[in-house]
C-alpha cells in the first residue's frame, strides 16, 4: 500500500493497488506444467495509470488484455524451451504455465483509449484518466 500525506491524486492509485487480485488459471495438463505469476509494478502520473508486467519469454501473441465492466484482465501463457546439445550429452529444459492477473479500475478512466505495449519482456499498459476541465469559464449562449 502506498502511503501519502494529504495527496488526493494517489487515492485512485491506492484503490487500484488494494483491489487487484492475483489469480492463476489451472488446467488439466501434464505434470510438467506449472503456473507462472508475473511480477507487477504500478505507477501513476498526471494523465494516466501505468501497469507493468514482467513477462520474460512470453510472446505478445500469447497475451490477452481485456476490460470487462470495471476490471482489466491480463491472461496468457508462457512456454520456455531451452535446448543444449553437446558432443556427450543432450539436454532439454522446458517450463510452461498460464497466468491471469485482474485489476479493478478506478471510475474515471478512459477505457476506450487504453494502450498496451510489449518491449524486452515487459508489458506496459497505459490507462488514461478522463480529462476534467478545471477552473475554466465558458459563456453559454442562450438560443
Amino acid at each position: 500500500m502506498i502511503v501519502t500525506t494529504n495527496n488526493k491524486r494517489y487515492d485512485l492509485l491506492n484503490e487500484l493497488l488494494n483491489n487487484y487480485s492475483a489469480t492463476v488459471e489451472r488446467k488439466a495438463e501434464p505434470q510438467e506444467v506449472f503456473d507462472f505469476v508475473p511480477t507487477v509494478n504500478t505507477r501513476e502520473d498526471d494523465d494516466a495509470y501505468h501497469i507493468e508486467l514482467d513477462l520474460p519469454g512470453v510472446k505478445k501473441e500469447d497475451v490477452d488484455v481485456s476490460v470487462d465492466k470495471n476490471a482489466l484482465t491480463i491472461k496468457g501463457k508462457r512456454e520456455v524451451r531451452e535446448e543444449v546439445q553437446e558432443d556427450d550429452y543432450y539436454r532439454i529444459e522446458s517450463s510452461y504455465g498460464t497466468f491471469a492477473r485482474s485489476f479493478t479500475l478506478p471510475e474515471k478512466v478512459d477505457v476506450e483509449n487504453i494502450k498496451a505495449h510489449n518491449e524486452n519482456g515487459v508489458l506496459e499498459i497505459t490507462i488514461p484518466k478522463l480529462q476534467v476541465l478545471k477552473d475554466t469559464t465558458k459563456k453559454i449562449e442562450i438560443e
